[in-house]
């Protein structure tokens, strides 16, 4: 832990109550980045090379995780517009915009669903390959209006075909 000024580590009754709650976030997030968003398991390494390899894969694969969610939030249950609290002891409000949340569709008619989920009905968009009398041809599949609307939160055209280095 590093040592500032005394005066400097003491916080308000209402900082600190924040910052506690902010911990919860942080565990909360810490283990969902392991477990679900990321699905790392625990790896053993013993050369400090490899474990500042793992260590920057992970922080990587976290942002990664971090900004998809913030970028995708339109289409997922989260609150980005929470209300600011004066007390951070009474329960937090939820802002208009989470009226998504009990409707469970979006302004725009899609349906809201949780991160996880999301991920998971986008995977459902497949390239099929097949190979006839020496021809080879590829096939996208449809995409669904919310496979759409995640390529254009993201700002990015759904790719036609792969282009393998």
């Amino acid at each position: 832990m590093i040592r500032t000024s005394a005066a400097a580590e003491k916080l308000a009754t209402t900082e600190t109550v924040e910052a506690y709650k902010d911990l919860g976030n942080l565990e909360r997030d810490f283990w969902s980045m392991k477990a679900e968003d990321t699905g790392l398991r625990p790896i053993y390494h013993y050369l400090e090379n490899r474990v500042r390899a793992h260590v920057l894969l992970c922080m990587l694969a976290t942002y990664l995780t971090w900004h998809l969610r913030q970028v995708l939030a339109p289409l997922t249950f989260t609150d980005n517009q929470k209300p600011a609290r004066e007390d951070p002891v009474i329960p937090a409000r939820r802002s208009a915009a989470a009226a998504k949340d009990t409707a469970k569709v979006t302004p725009d008619k899609l349906p809201v669903r949780g991160y996880q989920e999301l991920i998971a009905h986008l995977a459902t968009l497949t390239r099929n390959t097949a190979s006839f009398a020496g021809q080879r041809l590829e096939k996208l599949s449809a995409p669904t209006p919310e496979q759409r609307r995640v390529f254009e939160l993201l700002g990015k055209p759904i790719p036609l075909r792969l282009d393998v280095a």
